[in-house]
């Protein structure tokens, strides 16, 4: 393949994907959108669900983060600032109800509105209740089994490399 074709085939698959890219959201802008009902509904689900109590760390996260920022450039800052991020703090909790708008919209998109409602009996129900409760200490042993498994695997994968590259002759 010469520089030229290559030029031009490169050219053709910036031109599809950019056409991809552009009217894939086109089409999905002739979906209806979700009812009030829908997002009424999901709004709930991602209460109960717990997903609140994720968002809650958010906005302190943040602020503490700004505050860090200042406080590495002059520590004396510190008083001040100390004040600043209570305020802060105070006044932007409220918008952690826009994240909680944005993800019940998403749920609203994927899901309709007699699933959202099945949904919604399913978390209102003991077994609902019980698999929020639980939810965290479960995802929780998960990823510390996960991480586990992963470092066996890599154990493995390393002394199974090594013993192909002895057998290619190299010392090691």
């Amino acid at each position: 393949m010469t520089f030229f074709q290559a030029i031009r085939r490169a050219v053709r698959v910036a031109i599809v994907g950019a056409l991809l890219t552009t009217s894939l959201p086109a089409l999905k802008a002739f979906a209806a959108p979700p009812t009030p009902a829908a997002l009424a509904t999901a709004v709930e689900i991602v209460k109960l669900s717990g997903a609140t109590t994720l968002f809650d760390t958010l906005v302190p996260g943040v602020v503490e983060q700004s505050k860090l920022l200042f406080l590495q450039q002059n520590p004396g800052l510190a008083g001040d600032l100390n004040g600043i991020v209570t305020k802060m703090r105070a006044d932007l909790a409220p918008r952690v109800s826009e994240l909680t708008a944005e993800v019940a919209k998403l749920y609203a998109e994927h899901f309709t509105e007699q699933e959202l409602k099945d949904l919604l009996v399913f978390y209102n129900s003991p077994i609902g209740k019980k698999f929020v409760a639980e939810q965290g200490t479960v995802v929780n042993a998960s990823l510390k089994h996960a991480q586990d498994w992963a470092n066996k695997l890599s154990e493995e994968v390393t002394a199974k490399m090594r013993e192909e590259l002895k057998k290619k002759g190299y010392a090691l």
